[in-house]
């Protein structure tokens, strides 16, 4: 049920959302290639907004978490632009198959960094659990507060695939509330908490060793830059390298030939990159994760 509080801003996106009709498929096609590859404006909001439904109904769905729905679709709304910056029609599925991931994700990232002033998680195992582990406590009827049983921490670590331990850390973080590390760990006051914690900074042989890394993935490149002809590149660097990547009709006015084009002598330049970095890094005896990052 939405909070009192939330009713009118809930009714007033309600009443956005519904300003933009469902599309057909047909339809969010020719919209989707209109932004790809025109980067045409007025398609753009048509094909957004008309998942501002989506969004509004995957906010509702976080809502117990104790922060505005409003806040929570203004998130979402951040994951469904990301969506559409990177959606390629061509592919065959529906914007609001591919929309989903990149609109639960953003939600998600914005609750976790709201939970606490610590991160509650950083790796996809401890998200999974941040996110499950009060509906585990309601199956498994303990709603209590303070540490579970150890019977509820085996069957929650069993079914959510994660150590005992960070089952137990997540609980005791989400039943809790946040202190201040500045705060005296004893009466005299002479330590604080702050004073326990490790430094998590990479040390300075980690800093070098991935300046060396950084360092050969630049020279692999360069090197299989130079192995494309001068199209190639252009094209590559135009398309993949820039901050504003120019669209497939600036760069068949430019070439004098059809965006299909542009877009297949794109594909050809960028495996061909790719086929030239990882025979560079095979030759250079370096893994295959380092030659293709």
């Amino acid at each position: 049920m939405i909070p009192f509080d939330n009713k009118d801003a809930f009714a007033h996106l309600l009443t956005d959302a519904k300003r933009f009709p469902m599309l057909t498929a047909e339809r969010e096609r020719e919209l989707a290639c209109a932004w790809r590859d025109n980067r045409d404006e007025a398609a753009l909001r048509q094909l957004v907004g008309s998942h501002l439904r989506l969004v509004i109904k995957v906010a509702r769905g976080f809502s117990g978490y104790g922060l505005p729905l409003s806040d929570l679709v203004a998130e979402g709304n951040v994951g469904l632009m990301q969506a559409a910056q990177k959606f390629e029609p061509d592919r065959g599925f529906r914007f609001a198959t591919y929309a989903l991931w990149w609109i639960r994700a953003a939600i998600q990232e914005y609750i976790l960094h709201s939970a606490s002033i610590v991160k509650m998680g950083t790796t996809a195992a401890q998200k999974k659990l941040f996110f499950n582990l009060r509906q585990m406590k309601g199956r498994l009827e303990h709603l209590e507060e303070g540490d579970l049983r150890p019977e509820s921490v085996t069957a929650i670590a069993t079914a959510l695939d994660v150590p005992e331990k960070d089952v137990i850390e997540m609980n005791r973080r989400l039943s809790g509330a946040d202190g201040s590390l500045n705060a005296s760990r004893r009466e005299d006051g002479d330590s604080e908490w702050l004073d326990l914690l490790v430094e998590e900074g990479a040390s300075q042989e980690t800093a070098l060793a991935e300046a060396d890394e950084l360092a050969q993935r630049r020279r692999l490149l360069g090197e299989a830059m130079a192995g494309l002809n001068e199209r190639e590149r252009e094209i590559l660097v135009e398309r993949r390298l820039r901050d504003e990547p120019l669209t497939l009709e600036d760069l068949s006015r430019r070439f004098k030939v059809s965006r299909e084009r542009i877009r297949q002598l794109e594909v050809r330049a960028v495996e061909k990159l790719r086929k030239a970095m990882l025979e560079a890094g095979r030759m250079a005896g370096l893994p295959t994760g380092l030659a293709t990052a």
